[in-house]
């Protein structure tokens, strides 16, 4: 199992980190929208920040959730359109 799981940290934390690259905010500066899209995307850059951690010290089981949670974050804002996924849908699940 150590072996698949690590493939799947890997491919999920390259996942991500694509989607953080691509990813942004729709909103104008200044409205509610922008708010809320600005916290998906530092929701998303925590969980990402705490899933390389738990991948550097070999906590894989964490890694993936994490890096599952900070996609997830990515996805449901440019689910609410809140945050545009560029028509992506091989990193987003689109509207």
């Amino acid at each position: 199992m150590g072996g698949e799981l690590a493939k799947k940290v890997k491919k999920y934390h390259l996942l991500t980190q694509a989607a953080l690259k691509k990813v942004s905010i729709q909103a104008a500066k200044g409205t509610k929208e922008f708010a809320m899209a600005a916290d998906f995307v530092a929701m998303a850059q925590n969980y990402f920040n705490d899933a390389k951690h738990f991948e550097e010290k070999g906590d894989l089981l964490n890694a993936l959730a994490a890096f599952s949670y900070a996609h997830a974050w990515l996805d449901a804002g440019v689910r609410a359109r809140v945050l545009d996924g560029k028509n992506d849908n091989k990193l987003f699940t689109l509207p």
